[in-house]
């Protein structure tokens, strides 16, 4: 099928435009950044605006804008649904917020937490654990440039992914979290206003009584709740969303990097405001059939939909919408791990005695690191968006329960959270590659919690929470 609403010079020239601003923006930003605090947590003193923007605009990813409409178009109604319950991950968070700031007020990552809170053999596992979760999503969302460049354009998948890493990359290692913050704030508004605009001229054009009447004549099974692949779906997004949130260091840098009392009413917000974006974007993926759309990968029906809808000058706007999401998701993620990079690895195993300025160095390289080995693996695109991005859920929903209770609980020791992230993971591969990618996260969850709840039984060992405000090394 031949769709290519926006010219191949109209994409180029709107690629560079993005590059020119948001990397210029960077540069601007991160001309305050005096120390290491303030280039990996922005001087840990953001208010709310910011605080809620952030989160919410790093939620709303290619996930959002690309996956949510995939899901729904191959799940139906719990695909829809399912997707809107990954905001449980920033509500049921925000609490946690607030207690890791007072539990570690100078602390930079989750790895510090788990290595002070469960010792250096959980803390190796929990680091793999990260580290593949971060490479899956970053992937994704390097896949869902060249996706988005390709659907609308007809420029080259590759030079749609190279464009959204460069200029990712470009303005993160020029400003740090304080570039990644503001940038979230403005695509923040980019987006809820480009997804509410699409919505409703979908909601026009086509109605709800088309979409029924359509998808139960071309797709019935869309529209059955007992959908049995699209009901273990919802389940495993759910413990998904919650893993992806509770282990990962994106979410523990703004936490730290939010201003006292920030946290928990900033994720809260930003989780409340996310809940509805996926039903939008999943009721205009069911309007594919009722406008004759039938993409050649299920990951495409969004953009070509709203596209459609919109024409020429609403693929535009569609790309602007996208391209924010992309990239302020990217950002956060380059940022965080980065983090991770410079403050677990190089600081934690190879350089113990480095100072902040050798530090932020480090941190720079990282993220340069990060951008170039993801588009090596993006090179040969490989399966969907949503395949790529939940082999991640095996991974980070083993950490759910040594998160939740290493907070909480006195109790639980460092040899059980370290078996219960291994096991939980293995268990969730397996169920990933032997079923199918709609239970990875389940099974893994439920694995991990078995092996927490064991641990609770058979050992009494107190921790004392004033290791963590110390930052033992």
């Amino acid at each position: 099928m031949d769709f290519n609403p926006i010219s191949i010079t109209m994409a180029a020239s709107l690629l560079v435009a993005f590059g020119v601003i948001w990397i210029f923006f960077g540069w601007w930003l991160g001309r305050k950044n005096k120390d290491l605090d303030d280039f990996m947590l922005a001087g840990r003193n953001v208010g709310f605006a910011f605080a809620s923007a952030t989160a919410m605009a790093t939620w709303i990813t290619s996930n959002t804008t690309l996956v949510a409409p995939q899901l729904t178009y191959q799940f139906g109604i719990w695909g829809m649904v399912g997707y809107s319950m990954a905001a449980l991950g920033l509500i049921l968070f925000a609490p946690m917020a607030k207690r890791i700031k007072e539990l570690m007020p100078q602390g930079y990552t989750c790895g510090d937490f788990i290595r002070v809170r469960y010792g250096k053999p959980a803390w190796i596992i929990f680091l793999v654990v990260s580290f593949c979760y971060a490479l899956g999503w970053l992937v994704s969302l390097g896949m869902a440039g060249g996706v988005l460049l390709s659907t609308l354009s007809g420029l080259s998948y590759h030079l749609g992914m190279t464009a959204i890493l460069i200029i990712c990359v470009g303005y993160t290692l020029l400003g740090g979290l304080r570039a990644v913050i503001a940038t979230d704030y403005v695509q923040t508004l980019i987006i809820i206003v480009g997804v509410l605009v699409i919505g409703f001229v979908c909601y026009q054009t086509v109605g709800l009584e088309e979409v029924y009447e359509s998808a139960k004549q071309e797709h019935p099974q869309l529209l059955n709740l007992l959908f049995p692949a699209a009901i273990m779906f919802l389940f495993n997004n759910i413990f998904f969303g919650i893993g992806e949130i509770f282990h990962s260091n994106v979410w523990w840098s703004r936490a730290l990097a939010f201003r006292e009392g920030i946290g928990k009413r900033a994720y809260l917000m930003a989780g409340l405001l996310w809940l509805p974006i996926p039903i939008v974007t999943g009721f205009i993926a069911l309007a594919a059939p009722a406008l004759g759309i039938y993409p050649a990968e299920a990951d495409m029906v969004g953009p070509m939909v709203a596209a459609k809808l919109l024409g020429s000058i609403g693929a535009v706007f569609v790309f602007i919408v996208v391209f924010s999401a992309l990239a302020s998701s990217l950002d956060s993620l380059l940022a965080a791990t980065s983090d991770l990079i410079t403050k677990d690895i190089y600081k934690g195993f190879i350089n113990k005695q480095a100072d902040n300025k050798k530090l932020e160095k480090i941190s720079r390289n990282a993220i340069l690191l990060l951008g170039f080995a993801t588009w090596l693996i993006c090179l040969p695109r490989v399966g969907t968006l949503g395949e790529v991005l939940n082999l991640a859920g095996a991974f980070v929903a083993s950490a759910i329960w040594p998160i939740i209770l290493g907070l909480y609980q006195q109790r639980l020791s460092g040899k059980f959270a370290g078996s219960a992230m291994a096991l939980g993971t293995i268990c969730g591969l397996i169920g990933y590659f032997s079923i199918g990618f709609y239970v990875g996260a389940l099974i893994s969850c439920c694995i991990s919690f078995i092996v927490c709840m064991l641990g609770l039984l058979l050992e009494d060992e107190r921790f004392d929470w004033n290791r963590l405000a110390n930052m033992e090394k």
